[in-house]
């Protein structure tokens, strides 16, 4: 574990997920704190986690948040649902800088948004499997009933670039993954990976108008705010800027950071490794 340091307002947010779909968490922190730096790393050499074992989740996860310690980050964020439902609490909170995943802050807003106190969560197979959504939604609504659905093909489907609102395969994949929370009446649904707001607009439309959906990358910025706000390290002005890191080839970030981050594409992509970053 890192020494603990005094981070200042001026030092970047690090941000990580398995591949690039925590680009969908940058876009907001970017409008909500434009004045931020952030360092991005998507782990593209070993994506995905969330088919991967506990044990492997958290060994790469661990490396992941080493090397964004090494950028003097003031906060870190796990801008992924397998990470955020399977790294121990004990371990974010030794920390040298403050840390949020993006379950609790979703299922806050999940909580907050509720009026029949019915919830679903989607997500990958590692986020359902954790029972993590369920745990922070029943801390705060005890009698909430959830439906949680596994929706392995979204994070292909959306890195493949089969996410417009009229893709024929990804409505056909979304109405059957949809059926069981469709069944279950729920009246929210936590899009529990940081790659389902890019097909937001299919789910919204298969679920209907009286199902509020909730964005985790969203919350989650919101919450980096919050916490940032009450420790006095946010940086004034709107003149931040993001620097990204991948750990595969940095050829399909091009693309795939317009899709992600929309009018804040752009900036320097750099390859590394991450293996010989400790793990402990």
């Amino acid at each position: 574990m890192a020494e603990r340091f005094t981070p200042l307002p001026d030092a970047p947010i690090g941000v990580f997920d398995s591949g690039l779909g925590g680009l969908t968490a940058v876009r907001e922190l970017r409008r909500i704190l434009p004045g931020e730096n952030i360092v991005y790393f998507g782990d593209t050499g070993r994506v995905p986690y969330g088919s991967r074992s506990t044990d492997t989740i958290v060994h790469y996860a661990k490396q992941d948040i080493a090397f964004l310690l090494e950028q003097k980050v003031k906060f870190i964020m796990a801008a992924c649902g397998t990470v955020s439902s399977t790294l121990p609490a004990e371990y974010t909170d030794a920390l040298p800088v403050a840390y949020t995943g993006v379950v609790e802050s979703a299922a806050r807003a999940a909580a907050d948004a509720t009026r029949t106190g019915r919830i679903g969560v989607i997500g990958t197979q590692a986020t359902i499997r954790s029972q993590s959504y369920a745990a922070h939604i029943r801390s705060l609504l005890p009698d909430a009933e959830i439906t949680a659905t596994a929706c392995p093909l979204f994070v292909p489907l959306v890195e493949n670039g089969y996410f417009g609102a009229d893709n024929t395969v990804t409505r056909l994949v979304a109405q059957d993954y949809l059926k069981e929370v469709q069944a279950a009446q729920v009246d929210t649904l936590i899009l529990g990976c940081t790659h389902y707001p890019l097909i937001a607009p299919i789910i919204a439309q298969i679920m209907g108008p009286g199902v509020t959906l909730i964005d985790p990358g969203r919350c989650t910025a919101l919450a980096a705010k919050a916490a940032l706000e009450k420790a006095g390290l946010l940086r004034s002005g709107t003149d931040g800027a993001a620097r990204y890191f991948v750990s595969d080839t940095p050829d399909s970030f091009a693309r795939l950071s317009e899709w992600f981050l929309g009018e804040y594409s752009g900036g320097s992509v750099t390859r590394i490794s991450v293996e010989g970053y400790p793990a402990d």
